[in-house]
C-alpha cells in the first residue's frame, strides 16, 4: 500500500478519491457513456466506480473491462441494500418475459418483521457472496436510519424499523454478514435520514435534531455498527441546524458532523464516503467546486458521483495547491482507500470468472433463503372479517393496483392464487392511478358476487418522485367500499397505506415488491401457510410496533 501511495502524484491521489457512476447495461467500447468512464479511469486514475442496473453477466464482464483499463485496481461498489434486485436481467416487455438475475431478498423492514437477528446476517452474507462473484467489493448497505416518521418519502422499508436498539442489532448483524463474506459494508445515511419529510433526491431535508437527540436515538445504530467493524460510513444530505448552526448546509459538507461527531465522538477510523454529489440536495445550492472542496474539508475521503469528475479533481488539486486543503487531508483519505483495496483482495485479484457468476448468483440455496424469510415476514395487522387463511374454495375477486411502471408486479401472486383456487373461483381485475370512477363502480358491482374481495396495492418508493401513496379518489373508493364489502387489502411496498383508507377491516403487509413476497402472500391467503410477522414500526392511531396477528 505504501509503495503504491508513494508512486502517486497529487493529481493521481485526488483521482483515487473520486467514485463515478456507471450503468450495468451492454455497451459497445465506443458508446459515449462507457468510453467516458474508461477515459476517466485511464487518464484521471479514478479510484472507484459504482455499478447500477444490469444483468449479472454483463455487470461482471463490464467490471473486468474497467479493471483492465486501470493501473491501480478499482474499488467497485453497488447499492444492493437488502437485495440484489439491481442486478437483474430486465423484462422483455412485449412478452413480459423476465430475463433472470440475482436473488431478490425481502426488504430490510421485512427482515426485521421475522423477529430473527440471524436473518439479517444470513441475507447479508448471501448478498455479499453474489456481489463478490460479479466483482463488487463494496455494498452500500445496511441502512442504519430509523424510520421514525411515517411521512418519510425516501427511507421507509429500506430501514429495519424505528426502535434504536433493535435496528442497531439488525444493522450490526448485516455488517458482520457482509464483511465475513469478504465484501465491505457501508452504513448510511450518517447521522440519520429517518426523521425527515423530504427526499434528498429532490431537495435538502431539514431536521431539528440536536446532539443530545442524535446520541440518544439516531446514532445508536451507527455506533453499534462501527463497533461491529463497519469499514465505510456514507453521509446524509440532510441539514441539522441545531448542530451546525446553518439550515442550508448538508451534513455531507459539515465538519462538525463528519469530523467532530463521526470521527472524534464516535471514534470511526474507516472510510467516509459522500452520498451522490449529483443529488439536488447539494447541486441546488452548491457549485461543483464548492461541494467537492467543502466535502473534503469536512472529512469526506471519497466523493461519490460528482457531476463532472474531471472538474472535481481540478477543484481539489487547486484547493490543495492554494493551501485551502492540507495535503495531509488528501494523504489520509488515499491511504484509507488503498487499505480497503488491499483488505478486499481486489489489489491482488481484480478479475472475476464468468463461470463463477453462474455458480453463485441466483443459486437455489439463496432463493430458498429469500422465500423462507418472505414467508415469515408477512404481517397481518387487521382481520376483522377473517378473510385471511380462509377456505381455499372461496370465490375471490383479486384487484391489482399497479402504477404504469410495474410491468411484472402481481403476476406471481395471481398464478399462485389461480393454482390454489382454480379458474372458476378467481377473477382478476387491474387498475392504475388513472382508473375512472366508472371503472371502479364496475368492480364494485362484481364484488357483490364473491365471498372474498382482495385488493393488492403495489406501491413502490421511487427516489425523487414521492410515489408512496395512491390517488385520493381510489383511496376514497376503497374506504367507502370497506363499509359494505368484505375487503382485504395487501400492501406490497408501503406499509403505511392504511392511513389512506382507515375503514379497511383486513390489512396485511409484506414491506416490498418481489416474487418471493407475492408467493408468500398468496400462500397465506389460500390458508396454505401460517402468518406471524410482527411490524417493526408504529403508525399512531392504527398500529404500534410489535403488532401482528397470528394465523395457523
Amino acid at each position: 500500500m505504501e509503495e503504491v501511495f508513494a508512486s502517486l502524484t497529487l493529481r493521481e491521489r485526488v483521482g483515487q478519491m473520486i467514485n463515478v457512476w456507471i450503468l450495468g447495461d451492454y455497451s459497445n467500447f465506443e458508446d459515449p457513456s462507457f468510453a467516458r468512464v474508461l477515459e476517466l479511469i485511464r487518464a484521471n486514475h479514478v479510484g472507484a466506480v459504482t455499478m447500477s442496473l444490469g444483468s449479472p453477466i454483463e455487470v461482471a464482464d463490464k467490471i473486468n473491462v474497467m479493471q483492465r483499463a486501470c493501473r491501480i485496481p478499482l474499488l467497485v461498489a453497488a447499492d444492493l441494500e437488502p437485495n440484489l434486485g439491481r442486478l437483474d436481467g430486465g423484462v422483455f416487455d412485449h412478452y413480459l418475459i423476465h430475463a433472470g438475475g440475482a436473488t431478490v431478498f425481502p426488504s430490510a423492514m421485512a427482515i426485521a418483521a421475522t423477529g430473527r437477528i440471524s436473518d439479517a446476517y444470513e441475507v447479508a452474507k448471501a448478498i455479499a457472496d453474489e456481489a463478490r462473484a460479479v466483482g463488487i467489493s463494496v455494498n452500500y448497505a445496511p441502512v442504519a436510519d430509523l424510520n421514525s416518521n411515517p411521512s418519510n418519502p425516501v427511507i421507509s422499508t429500506r430501514s429495519f424499523g424505528e426502535e434504536p436498539s433493535r435496528v442497531a442489532e439488525l444493522a450490526a448483524a448485516f455488517v458482520r454478514g457482509t464483511q465475513d463474506a469478504g465484501v465491505v459494508a457501508t452504513i448510511k445515511h450518517f447521522p440519520g435520514h429517518g426523521d425527515t419529510t423530504a427526499d434528498s433526491h429532490s431537495c435538502l431535508p431539514i431536521t431539528g435534531a440536536s446532539i443530545a437527540r442524535l446520541e440518544a436515538i439516531e446514532l445508536v445504530p451507527f455506533a453499534k455498527c462501527i463497533n461491529a467493524g463497519a469499514a465505510i460510513v456514507m453521509t446524509a444530505h440532510v441539514a441539522l441546524p441545531a448542530v451546525t448552526g446553518n439550515s442550508m448546509v448538508p451534513a455531507t459538507l459539515s465538519k462538525p458532523i463528519m469530523t467532530d461527531l463521526l470521527r472524534d465522538r464516535l471514534g470511526f477510523s474507516g472510510l467516509a464516503i459522500s452520498d451522490a454529489l449529483s443529488m439536488p440536495a447539494v447541486t441546488k445550492s452548491y457549485s461543483l467546486t464548492d461541494s467537492c472542496v467543502l466535502a473534503v474539508k469536512s472529512g469526506i475521503d471519497m466523493l461519490l458521483d460528482p457531476t463532472d469528475p474531471h472538474g472535481a479533481i481540478d477543484a481539489i488539486v487547486s484547493a490543495v495547491e492554494q493551501e485551502m486543503i492540507p495535503s495531509a487531508r488528501i494523504d489520509a483519505a488515499v491511504r484509507r482507500i488503498l487499505e480497503l483495496k488491499a483488505r478486499t483482495g481486489v489489489a491482488a485479484h481484480r478479475f472475476v470468472s464468468l463461470d463463477t457468476v453462474r455458480r453463485v448468483v441466483g443459486s437455489p440455496g439463496h432463493r430458498s433463503l429469500a422465500m423462507d424469510i418472505a414467508r415469515r415476514s408477512v404481517t397481518l395487522l387487521r382481520d376483522h372479517d377473517c378473510l385471511v387463511c380462509g377456505p381455499s374454495s372461496a370465490r375471490t375477486l383479486l384487484v391489482n393496483y399497479l402504477p404504469d411502471t410495474e410491468l411484472r408486479a402481481g403476476n406471481v401472486m395471481f398464478a399462485r392464487m389461480l393454482a390454489g383456487l382454480g379458474s372458476g373461483n378467481l377473477r382478476l381485475e387491474k387498475i392504475g392511478p388513472t382508473a375512472t370512477q366508472a371503472r371502479l363502480d364496475l368492480i364494485s358491482r362484481a364484488a357483490a358476487n364473491v365471498e372474498r374481495f382482495i385488493i393488492a396495492m403495489y406501491v413502490r418508493r421511487v427516489e425523487g418522485s414521492g410515489r408512496t401513496a395512491i390517488p385520493p379518489h381510489i383511496a376514497a373508493w376503497i374506504d367507502q367500499l370497506s363499509i359494505s364489502s368484505r375487503i382485504a387489502v395487501i400492501a406490497f411496498g408501503n406499509p403505511y397505506l392504511i392511513g389512506q383508507f382507515p375503514q379497511v377491516r383486513t390489512y396485511m403487509v409484506t414491506y416490498g415488491i418481489g416474487d418471493a413476497l407475492e408467493h408468500a402472500a398468496a400462500e397465506v391467503l389460500l390458508g396454505e401457510a401460517p402468518v406471524g410477522g410482527r411490524v417493526p414500526i408504529s403508525f399512531p392511531g392504527y398500529f404500534k410496533r410489535g403488532d401482528g396477528l397470528t394465523r395457523s
